[in-house]
């Protein structure tokens, strides 16, 4: 069983003794430890919080659990029912609530269940807001409310039309061109709740042809639902036989996209951000942002755009706090997770299509074209395990005086940036390993990269 305690959030497997998944007391303690923290940060007695949730087996059972302690703490709950991550953050300011739960455990499998904290604008909670809401959890220092003074739960389930209304008015959707190039999408919404928000988004963005797959809602995973090449065989089989113009799978609670290309290869996650800054950028020139291990291509798209790129700490929360910072037009993550602030600052599955449909349709252009056009990398992803023993700051600070004489970034870990090429190496914060993320122009080169610094890391 496993119970990991993070700033954004509670994630464990369901059951098990307490503390050491996510059961019923966990689910509680962490709810009313968040429900203290929003109490603390507003003198308002009417305070609501935004829940919704993906379609994961346990969804419900966490739901009423979820729903329950916040009542019982004094708090209305604003029951938005299956939902994406980004539909709930939306949902937060459009409610005016106080915060919001996303209850999903993301990519991970069917076992998992999650507890994501937003706080008032719809955003994830920064590192200290994080801690807070554990400490308090810890020392369960919280006070659940009397009869009188219990909240209340009301039911709003618009909010799935009203985000794909929000999406559809972006100005630089364009649902005319999309109507006429009378595309074909296939699907794969891994039976989550993006199998019922992305095949209504396709349809009222003009899409012709919508073909699905895994797009019941029932929890019951059709395969590993990260979306990576290796789980999506049966989308990529889809377009080779189907004549698909594009393929467009997500993650569980659709803040991730993947895109299938028309002969069945992946446009490669970390070009999904890609494709779509540079849409973005053609029009409306700004800054763009991404975390130190996303492709060197944003980069390199947004500078020939005349325009500055800026790179963050890993995780969405300091991707956000960057684009603020620099006021980016457009940022995000390499995994597939594009955040435009002319809607909100989360990753948005439903964002990230429509911008690219739009280029698509545009373009006149086959995906292979497109994705040809843009500056060719392969990220290579590796990690060496160390013996609890060792000091692993002292060899991320060895590696950074090797490499002195190349451009380095230690804003996270460190990151080594050569003519050609990158390597950034990243502690894990569960367990004795450096993660090493290499890039160049191609896989093999990336991998020997790897291999290099893996010598010079075992001689350190």
């Amino acid at each position: 069983m496993s119970l990991i305690k993070s700033i954004s959030g509670i994630r464990g497997t369901i059951g098990g003794r307490s503390g050491d998944g996510l059961g019923g007391v966990d689910i509680v303690k962490f709810t009313a430890a968040y429900a203290e923290f929003i109490k603390r940060r507003t003198q308002d007695k009417a305070r609501k919080i935004v829940v919704g949730r993906d379609a994961r087996i346990s969804g419900d059972m966490v739901y009423r659990l979820v729903s329950g302690t916040l009542m019982s703490m004094g708090l209305d709950v604003i029951n938005i029912g299956l939902a994406t991550t980004p539909t709930t953050e939306l949902a937060v300011t459009g409610e005016g609530a106080d915060g919001g739960i996303i209850i999903t455990a993301s990519h991970n499998p069917t076992q998992w269940n999650a507890l994501k904290l937003l706080n008032e604008a719809g955003e994830f909670l920064n590192d200290k807001e994080g801690k807070e809401v554990i400490e308090i959890a810890e020392q369960e220092d919280f006070v659940f409310s009397e009869v009188f003074d219990l909240g209340k739960e009301y039911i709003n389930d618009t909010w799935g039309a009203r985000h794909i209304e929000m999406v559809k008015n972006l100005p630089l959707v364009d649902v005319e061109a999309i109507r006429n190039a009378k595309l074909k999408v296939a699907v794969d919404a891994v039976n989550s709740v993006g199998g019922i928000i992305i095949p209504q988004l396709l349809r009222e963005l003009g899409v012709e042809e919508v073909l699905e797959l895994n797009c019941e809602a029932n929890g019951k995973f059709a395969h590993t639902p990260e979306p990576i090449p290796e789980n999506l065989t049966q989308i990529s089989e889809l377009m080779r036989t189907a004549g698909a113009d594009c393929g467009v799978v997500v993650d569980p609670d659709v803040d991730r996209l993947a895109l299938v290309m028309e002969n069945g290869e992946m446009f490669v996650e970390e070009y999904t951000l890609v494709a779509v800054a540079d849409y973005v950028l053609s029009h409306t020139p700004g800054s763009t942002v991404s975390n130190l291990s996303s492709s060197r291509a944003l980069r390199d798209v947004t500078r020939a755009r005349g325009c500055e790129y800026n790179a963050a700490a890993v995780g969405e929360v300091n991707v956000v706090a960057k684009m603020k910072a620099t006021d980016a037009i457009i940022g995000g993550e390499g995994n597939g997770g594009v955040i435009y602030p002319e809607l909100h600052y989360g990753r948005d599955a439903l964002v990230g299509v429509a911008l690219f449909l739009t280029l698509l349709a545009k373009s006149g252009k086959k995906m292979t074209e497109l994705k040809a056009g843009y500056p060719q990398y392969a990220i290579a992803k590796n990690k060496i395990t160390l013996t609890p023993d060792v000091n692993v700051d002292a060899i991320l600070d060895a590696a950074k005086k090797h490499f002195a004489n190349e451009e380095i970034n230690d804003i996270d870990g460190v990151k080594i940036d050569f003519e050609d090429s990158w390597v950034h190496l990243r502690k894990s914060n569960t367990e004795p390993i450096i993660r090493i993320y290499s890039e160049a122009s191609t896989m093999e080169k990336a991998e020997e990269l790897a291999s290099q610094i893996k010598q010079i890391i075992a001689s350190l």
